[in-house]
């Protein structure tokens, strides 16, 4: 006879034994707030795994998901893992991670490139091609180039400064997301510019701040348009820092579900995203 669904008994007759449901937390002295030690993505631009982890720089690293032997891999390619940061050496362990652009089939790589590198970037290729055949993945279009005669009025990218830094969003300024995770364990939907908040001010500035050194980059004189929030208080400009709504970064106890879209400005890089004028039609702040 089989068994009532509801017995706390199994069928030779010890118990059930329930565990407690646990819940991942972040711990105080944690580095990081992922909740994850990586955040799992596609690279854009050969569709393959990789994963993301933040560094002692202002800028997260991609990594290979898998890890190699060190023996394998020269000394300048290294990378390790420590409480969920990546850094870029070893760590006297015989394995080891590497970063995703140093084997991506779809970037250029130097002629001396470890045949074991070239292995990795022969099997990511294969791979590509196999997404590419069976519609799983599409080559990004380039993004038509924005010429100082048309500039953007509402840049789909703007540039941030805050903490005396430049930085290059990733969406409009009314669409950055929240990064934290909510009761539900689903990411945060609140805007950081969310309603009741002191918005920052678009202004023009120099497209190279002004310094002292004798080393500058050379440069068209010309006024870019900046979101500008060094006029908001320490606290404010920490909480756009790290992409949380006001709820969020009043509690330390919620952990984040994504890395930080910021992405430190560089005038020769990030030069199709500038425009020379302010936003014409910006969307209101409520």
């Amino acid at each position: 006879m089989r068994p009532r669904p509801d017995t706390p008994h199994h069928r030779d007759g010890t118990f059930h034994t329930r565990r407690p449901r646990r819940t991942l937390t972040v711990a105080h002295d944690s580095p990081s707030r992922l909740l994850r030690c990586a955040q799992s993505a596609r690279c854009p631009r050969c569709g393959n795994r990789i994963d993301r982890h933040t560094t002692t720089g202002p800028r997260p690293v991609s990594l290979h998901p898998g890890e190699l032997p060190t023996e394998l891999v020269p000394a300048d390619y290294r990378w390790h893992l420590a409480s969920g940061v990546a850094y870029p050496a070893g760590d006297g362990s015989p394995w080891c991670r590497i970063a995703h652009p140093a084997v991506c089939p779809a970037g250029t790589h130097p002629a001396d490139l470890p045949d074991s590198l070239n292995a990795i970037s022969r099997k990511l290729a294969l791979h590509t091609r196999h997404l590419i055949d069976t519609a799983a993945f599409t080559t990004p279009p380039s993004p038509p180039p924005i010429t100082p005669e048309e500039p953007a009025c509402r840049p789909q990218r703007p540039v941030v400064q805050l903490l005396y830094t430049r930085y290059l969003a990733p969406v409009p300024v009314e669409d950055i997301q929240c990064v934290a995770q909510t009761v539900r364990r689903t990411r945060c939907a609140t805007p950081v510019l969310a309603p009741g908040t002191v918005a920052g001010c678009w202004t023009l500035m120099p497209t190279t701040p002004h310094t002292q050194s004798s080393r500058k980059l050379t440069l068209a004189a010309r006024d870019i348009a900046v979101y500008d929030l060094t006029h908001l208080s320490y606290r404010e400009q920490i909480r756009w820092r790290t992409q949380h709504c006001p709820t969020h970064a009043a509690s330390t106890a919620a952990p984040d579900l994504a890395l930080a879209d910021w992405e430190p400005f560089d005038p020769l890089l990030h030069h199709p995203f500038t425009a020379t004028r302010l936003p014409t039609n910006p969307r209101p702040h409520r």
